[in-house]
């Protein structure tokens, strides 16, 4: 047997065209003491990706010219050197975007897929199901009667703050692209209102959603969005940056908030969130977020395409906004 690997071979500049990566196909690797192999079923594709890829410090190191790209991604062990785990087990980790992966207890976890189908590891009850929970309970600090503002509301993160915030009786208004997804926001997750960044002017749109103002703006965005959010701070409002997708692919210098100085005037906070902080918690987190699930408090959406060859076609997906829910590529033959 071969591996199918997708190699990181050009460092892009914008939006990655298809020469950013090349695929090659090597022979599967041998396992050591304390290791498994994983067969891969399913890879995640998430914007964060986009920031892996430049050459420039962050909050992780930028992937290496020749390496696999990086991905989360969740498989079955196929073999193993590892006494507590055995062949036949589902486990998910960091394994790149390639059919075979060699793992160990330093960096995969199993999961039962009796309760919860693959892809949905990689979504609701994955790291963007994470981030959601931690981002608007522990960083946006959330209570009953808050106005909750989401933007990228229909994406795998910002469609489970939503749910959140309303299980935790909050105001929730969405803002997404498109009638299609804010009639999924409203109509199947229970958000009180939306806003259509593609037909409306967002920042009479969010001064007409959000009358009294804002308590928590959860920001997957940045740009003018979230400038529109800051307009409508209410006293002591907490903002939670966890992304900046309309500025990853800028061939410019990142376009920062005008609006400022409302953070001064309401007292308000501003705080970056990476998933990563939480991960002795993950556990726990995971028993609630799989609770809310079962008991149907929270619906996942999982968008679902295949094969190795069709990665770049998929990836720009999460660009266009030409999805709904958590992007997932599924690579197994």
């Amino acid at each position: 047997m071969m591996n199918k690997q997708l190699k990181f071979i050009k460092r892009p500049e914008g939006l990655p065209d298809a020469s950013t990566w090349t695929i090659e196909t090597q022979p599967i690797p041998d396992i050591a003491s304390g290791e498994f192999l994983v067969q891969q079923h399913y890879v995640s594709l998430d914007p964060a990706m986009r920031g892996w890829m430049n050459d420039s410090k962050s909050y992780i190191d930028p992937i290496a010219i020749g390496d696999v790209m990086r991905a989360g991604s969740i498989g079955k062990i196929i073999k193993s050197n590892h006494s507590d785990f055995q062949v036949g087990e589902t486990v998910t980790g960091w394994g790149g975007v390639q059919q075979y992966a060699v793992g160990s207890e330093k960096n995969w976890f199993k999961v039962d897929t009796s309760l919860a189908p693959m892809p949905m590891y990689l979504g609701a009850l994955g790291m963007p199901g994470m981030t959601a929970y931690f981002g608007i309970l522990k960083v946006g600090k959330i209570k009953e009667g808050d106005v909750v503002l989401v933007s990228a509301a229909a994406g795998a993160v910002g469609s489970i703050v939503g749910q959140i915030a309303k299980l935790k009786g909050c105001y929730v208004v969405g803002i997404a692209g498109g009638k299609e997804k804010c009639d999924y926001l409203k109509n199947q997750l229970g958000f009180d209102a939306t806003i259509d960044y593609k037909s409306e002017n967002v920042f009479d749109a969010v001064k007409e959603t959000c009358p009294k103002g804002i308590d928590v703006y959860f920001d997957n965005v940045g740009g003018d969005i979230l400038d529109a959010a800051l307009s409508r701070l209410r006293m002591h409002a907490r903002i939670v940056i966890c992304g900046a997708i309309s500025q990853y692919n800028n061939l410019d210098e990142t376009k920062g908030p005008r609006n400022y100085m409302s953070i001064l005037v309401n007292r308000a906070t501003m705080q970056g969130m990476v998933v990563m902080d939480y991960m002795p918690e993950y556990r726990e987190a995971a028993k609630v977020m799989g609770q809310w699930l079962m008991q149907g408090k929270i619906k996942s959406k999982e968008d679902i395409y295949e094969g190795i060859e069709n990665f770049h076609e998929t990836f720009l997906r999460l660009f266009s906004g030409n999805k709904k829910g958590k992007l997932v590529l599924k690579i197994i033959d």
